[in-house]
């Protein structure tokens, strides 16, 4: 038995599931600073790639390499980074990627060159690739009840969604009044508070010692991502048509087709193809691309328009997208209760075509559009977005079997950083030469992905 601050005796049991429970929210605060932290980072930089510029040099391609570098390592090294985990225990690989990640945070805040932050933000992305598999883990360890770990799982993925949509805000207001460094320094105490949290409260997930690193399929996916970033992004120099640019886009394919073949004959894969089985799988794995090439490319071209055609500080740059993080949160809230009742399938393809609806209504962007004008598509494109991210999630995840969702939550997000990593480099290249005529071009070329997301929606089950 045990008692109470009021002397009464209770069930030592009890005290030990309410501080069981207590440890466990504790656990969600940590790894929910990872997660947010790591997609904050996806999107912070956007605003301030002109002070960025301005203060270390580079052109477009310059800058695109500052934001596809995170990309790209965070793509490429996940799936390992989870095996990783799995191999050695979550909760070392959280805080050696936490630890990671803060230092490669200061070590871009202090970056004396563009080439160092550009280094430097690929260490960066590789400390968030093993940050995000082991969070979910240590969450999924936490909480033994089935409904209380959905609840918390429900807030962990939230947190993250608002510090993605949040980021060029945050990244406008740390920029203007601190610097473009401060955008990077701030990690610093989120992830000292995350690991403090982590190793008090926290514990150790069982270790599986028959998980390994595939290191064919590892280094295979790392040469395709590097080389199609590559070829993206000196495109907008040298032109598609460019040799160099046309070997990049040979080597991609080559690297990528040889993914394939070795995931497909390995006993172990870090991507097991067979869950492309599932039509569910594959649509929302190709949707979770199709949109961040959209969203990531916009953000890095708006940002641009903003600041070089309108003359905006950055201040005013981060504030410009407010409205759109603000639609995107109320979205994300409204999903779930509206695909309970729409279906998965209906609600996605009613926001794919209002995603398209406002694209296009973006298409009078020129050097004089009143801001109320854009606001008001980005509004529609925002709360368009925050619809179909939760519910493609959702769908993706109850395509598997739950033994498999680590890996499929793995493979979404590597679908989506990837998408990040096409939109950034073909939409920064667009817009080299000129930049309200590339982001018009950009733009249209949006409004088809978002028809396509809405055409591969009967590929998704229906039930919510």
């Amino acid at each position: 038995m045990a008692t109470n601050g009021l002397g009464t005796r209770r069930p030592a049991g009890q005290t030990s599931e309410a501080a069981d429970g207590r440890r466990a929210g504790w656990a969600l605060l940590a790894t929910s600073l990872g997660f947010g932290v790591v997609q904050l980072d996806v999107s912070v930089v956007n605003v301030a790639i002109k002070p960025i510029g301005a203060d270390l040099g580079g052109g477009v391609s310059g800058l695109q390499w500052v934001v596809g570098a995170y990309t790209v390592a965070f793509a490429a090294l996940i799936l390992s980074a989870g095996a990783l985990g799995d191999r050695i225990g979550a909760k070392r690989v959280f805080i050696a990627g936490f630890a990671l990640f803060t230092v490669a945070s200061a070590a871009c805040g202090l970056a004396p060159t563009l080439g160092f932050l550009i280094a430097a933000r690929a260490v960066q992305g590789a400390g968030a690739a093993v940050l995000v598999p082991s969070s979910l883990s240590l969450l999924n360890h936490a909480y033994r009840d089935e409904r209380a770990r959905a609840h918390a799982v429900g807030l962990w993925a939230a947190g993250a969604s608002v510090a993605l949509s949040a980021g060029p805000l945050i990244g406008g207001v740390l920029t203007s009044s601190l610097g473009w460094r401060s955008i990077f320094f701030i990690n610093a105490p989120i992830g000292l508070a995350g690991i403090l949290l982590t190793l008090r409260f926290a514990t150790e997930t069982p270790r599986a010692a028959g998980r390994g690193i595939d290191l064919p399929g590892q280094l295979t996916a790392i040469a395709a991502l590097v080389a199609l970033a590559a070829a993206m992004i000196e495109a907008g120099q040298r032109g598609f048509a460019d040799g160099l640019v046309l070997a990049g886009f040979g080597v991609a394919a080559v690297s990528l087709t040889a993914f394939v073949l070795i995931e497909s004959r390995r006993r172990r894969p870090m991507l097991p193809l067979s869950l492309f089985r599932s039509r569910t799988f594959s649509v929302t794995s190709a949707i979770g691309l199709v949109i961040n090439v959209t969203f990531y490319g916009l953000i890095f071209v708006l940002s641009l328009y903003f600041q070089d055609t309108r003359h905006y500080s950055v201040l005013l740059t981060g504030l410009a997208f407010a409205p759109t993080t603000v639609a995107i949160f109320v979205a994300n809230l409204l999903a779930g209760s509206l695909a309970r009742r729409a279906g998965r399938r209906t609600l996605l393809a009613g926001a794919a075509l209002l995603l398209a609806a406002g694209l296009g209504g973006l298409l009078v962007v020129g050097p004089g559009t009143s801001y109320v004008a854009i606001v008001a598509q980005l509004v529609v494109v925002g709360f368009a977005l925050g619809l179909i991210v939760p519910v493609m999630t959702s769908a993706l995840l109850g395509s598997v079997d739950r033994s498999h969702s680590g890996v499929a939550s793995g493979t979404l997000n590597t679908a989506r950083q990837t998408g990040s990593v096409i939109g950034v480099g073909l939409f920064g290249s667009l817009a080299a030469g000129h930049l309200v005529s590339g982001l018009r071009l950009a733009l249209v070329i949006s409004v088809g992905l978002a028809l396509l997301v809405a055409a591969l929606t009967p590929g998704v089950a229906a039930e919510a």
